[in-house]
């Protein structure tokens, strides 16, 4: 592929700008095929007796109208006259049905404590996805500038409609936001616009590729539109890693006097594997959602996937392609003067890392203890599902349900529903035993309304319908709380000697959490079983997978402990504009499994640098000095892009809000204190111990385990004893502008490298050699284990091959990091 793309660049853009036309002309329109919903087991009891509501009863509304008089009451013949046009407005619908309304009689339940609001409840029937679009049809046409009245949409559809509004124009304005603020990161980062464009491109080119993806996949089964919102955000921010790490890796092969073309296939036989390890394994991580029945996290795993793989193809395919066209003009356009790639050693970097590994425990003990306390607060963690509160404060959906909670005598979107499908009697035998129980005002049946057991009114029509009927059980506590959530769990509990259902979205919250509840240890298994596997196909070891895996939880628990004191405990609330409330039940295991598969993937790129510089002869100290110092900067400035894409998506819905807060929060705490000092310390302490592994699983990791292709292997300069001694021993002077690429020694030098061998104390830089002098070409040639020089820069293990006047003994060279 490598070779591909440097012989046939134009053949492979033109393919791709074609791909991308298709995607434009079949994708375009499918933000507008996306469900709203989602969060909801679609098998569980709640959701059967939603569906056969509506299916069978049209007088429950899931559509409110609140009619607001401009000036006085709703008694004013001007106002209900406009209430009325309303209404007509509502009935050109074949599918919407006006089941209640303030102008009839007697309405008096509909009408507001103060007298100067009513109610105009609307039944929309048919699927989702149908009454989603007749809803907002009849919201556009509701009168805006009516001098009499202002109406506000709200109830469960009105609510929809409005959170899919404001996902679609959150959506254009983060990107609106991103795009800028990452290009002038880029630009500081690369110093050219040219480069600094480069991975802002693939990352366009796999978001519009998601596009005909999520066209494709509405038509076999339903995608949330929270997914898109998802796959952009993540797309974005992946993508403009990977191109941070192609273009990097690029500019330092190129800055070690390799030609263009050189360089691209070094590149991509490099850091190309590193991206193509690196989205398999948050694949797979994201995989782990799929076990769960909600098609919000299920859509959401399949688009983030797809975006994930584009998003590495792109950074492998594509971005090679635009190089070979570029040549030397990807630094065109320089605004800022680079002092070094971002791979070269950073000094900051490798200062923490000396300072951890001397002192580990005292300065991770204080770290983690941090972040201990930062998960406290998750100890009272509350979880609910998506409602009006998601919302801003200013929103129609918000002031709507605030209306019907503090102006109405009755709300019966919060209400509990008992549903009997054959045995009305058993209904309103239930309802009176439900009326004694804790956080029940009265309970409404077919037989009359019952308070405290008794009988207070007469028959209620339009609860019986065809044998079957449903009554609604009134709280004086919140839907969501957790008294509620007890109440229909006592509900259930009665209903053992009745034959009836309970839904309401109290019940739906109570299913979900069991739903998810009971597939969540399976996918925690999946994740962890899969990072595990890859972790040790890529390291060999056993214990460093476990260290990743309970590191990631630490880091976790102190995200999610940090969004309960913010979201839920409202510490931060006036300051981002939300509303204190329990977290959204579904974000939260998104959150935490996205925040998992980019804190392997820095776990990747940091052992990969570990380990080569280890596998070259190296202790285990010096091995994390140079690592991190080689790596660190390619880490925290990734982080640092990503994290931006993530906040500049943290705006609007409030469950939003917390997710791209949440996840940024996590990228940060990962690529620093992690990273930086939890991590090296741990390395330091276990020692060898980090590399162990059953001899069972050495023999498979021998046969199967995953590895980076190289082009060197770096050897640190000699010391002036081995210069000394390597003088007297060797007649080969060092070619000089080059660096060598030297093949496996022969026998004769193994028996002199071996004498050598106590000569071996080196460091950890590149060795460079220059072309041969003529005089010395018979020389090297009477040696027929060394080939010409090929320009490259070859990595060496431990010292010891005749390199100049140094000898240094010969391994193969193992894979470098990204």
């Amino acid at each position: 592929m490598a070779v591909l793309t440097v012989r046939q660049p134009k053949m492979i853009l033109i393919a791709v700008l074609a791909l991308l036309g298709v995607s434009i002309v079949f994708g375009a329109g499918v933000s507008e095929k996306l469900g709203v919903g989602g969060f909801v087991d679609p098998a569980s009891e709640s959701a059967q007796v939603a569906d056969y509501l509506d299916q069978n009863f049209p007088s429950t509304p899931n559509l409110v109208l609140e009619v607001v008089a401009r000036d006085g009451a709703v008694e004013n013949p001007a106002v209900a006259a406009a209430a009325d046009r309303v209404r007509q407005l509502v009935e050109v619908e074949p599918a919407a049905k006006v089941v209640g309304s303030f102008t009839s009689e007697p309405a008096t339940d509909l009408r507001s404590d103060d007298g100067r609001s009513g109610l105009i409840l609307v039944h929309v029937g048919g699927t989702t996805d149908e009454a989603t679009k007749t809803a907002i049809r009849i919201i556009d046409a509701l009168p805006t500038d009516d001098p009499a009245i202002e109406v506000r949409a709200g109830g469960p559809l009105g609510v929809s409609v409005e959170i899919e509004d404001r996902v679609k124009h959150d959506l254009v304005i983060s990107e609106s936001i991103a795009l800028p603020i990452l290009l002038v990161m880029l630009i500081i980062v690369f110093g050219s616009l040219v480069a600094a464009f480069l991975p802002l491109a693939i990352g366009i080119t796999s978001i519009v590729m998601t596009l005909l993806v999520l066209t494709l996949m509405v038509s076999v089964t339903d995608v949330s539109v929270h997914a898109l919102t998802v796959a952009t955000a993540f797309g974005l921010g992946l993508s403009i890693d990977f191109g941070l790490l192609m273009v990097s890796r690029f500019r330092e092969e190129r800055d070690k006097g390799k030609d263009h073309q050189s360089a691209i296939i070094a590149t991509v036989t490099t850091a190309g594997r590193t991206i193509i390890f690196s989205a398999a394994t948050v694949t797979l991580a994201m995989s782990g959602l799929l076990v769960f029945p909600l098609y919000f996290l299920r859509s959401t795993a399949l688009t983030a996937s797809a975006v994930v793989i584009l998003s590495a193809v792109s950074a492998i395919v594509v971005l090679p392609a635009l190089l070979a066209l570029l040549g030397k003009r990807i630094d065109s356009l320089s605004v800022i003067r680079r002092k070094a790639p971002l791979s070269a050693d950073s000094a900051f970097w490798r200062r923490c890392a000396e300072a951890v590994t001397k002192r580990p425990l005292q300065w991770a003990v204080p770290v983690i203890a941090v972040l201990l306390v930062l998960g406290i607060p998750f100890l009272g963690v509350q979880l609910a599902m998506p409602d009006e509160r998601a919302l801003p404060s200013d929103s129609n959906g918000r002031l709507v349900a605030e209306s019907l909670r503090d102006n109405y005598t009755t709300d019966t979107s919060q209400a509990v529903t008992l549903l009997a499908r054959n045995d009305v009697r058993a209904l309103d035998d239930l309802a009176a035993a439900v009326s004694l129980m804790d956080d029940v005002v009265r309970v409404v049946a077919p037989g009359g309304t019952f308070e405290r057991g008794e009988l207070i009114s007469g028959p209620m029509p339009g609860f019986e319908n065809d044998g079957a009927a449903y009554g609604l059980v009134f709280l004086s506590v919140g839907a969501q709380s957790d008294a509620a959530q007890q109440l229909v769990l006592a509900i259930r509990a009665e209903i053992d000697d009745h034959q009836v259902e309970v839904g309401g979205p109290t019940a739906t919250l109570t299913d979900t959490s069991a739903a998810v509840g009971d597939r969540l240890p399976v996918a925690i298994l999946l994740i962890a079983l899969a990072t595990f596997v890859l972790l040790f196909l890529f390291t060999g070891s056993v214990v460093v997978p476990i260290k990743a895996l309970v590191l990631n939880l630490l880091m976790l628990s102190a995200v999610l402990g940090t969004m309960v004191w913010i979201f839920q405990d409202g510490h931060l609330a006036p300051i981002l504009g939300v509303t204190p409330a329990p977290l959204n039940l579904s974000m939260v295991v998104l959150l935490c499994c996205i925040a998992f598969s980019l804190s392997v993937d820095y776990e990747i790129f940091l052992l990969s640098r570990i380990k080569e510089a280890r596998d070259a002869g190296l202790s285990n100290n010096d091995a994390i000095v140079v690592g991190l110092g080689r790596v660190g900067r390619i880490i925290s400035s990734a982080a640092l892009l990503l994290t931006i894409t993530l906040l500049s998506f943290a705006n609007g819905l409030s469950f939003m809000k917390m997710f791209g807060i949440g996840t940024a929060l996590a990228i940060v705490i990962d690529a620093t204190v992690i990273r930086g000092v939890v991590v090296p310390a741990f390395l330091r302490v276990a020692g060898d111990l980090n590399w162990w592994a059953p001899r069972p699983l050495k023999w498979l990791h021998a046969r199967i385990g995953l590895s980076e292709a190289t082009t060197e292997t770096e050897c640190p300069p000699p010391t002036r004893h081995v210069e000394e001694e390597t003088e007297r021993l060797s007649p080969i002077r060092a070619p000089e502008p080059d660096t060598v690429r030297l093949p496996t020694p022969s026998l004769q030098l193994d028996e002199e490298t071996r004498r050598l061998a106590p000569l071996s104390a080196l460091d950890a830089d590149t060795v460079r050699h220059a072309h041969p002098t003529p005089d010395r070409d018979e020389e090297t040639q009477r040696l027929p284990s060394i080939r010409a020089p090929e320009a490259d820069t070859v990595r060496h293990a431990k010292p010891g091959i005749i390199q100049g006047r140094q000898r240094t003994r010969h391994t193969n060279p193992k894979p470098p990091g990204p």
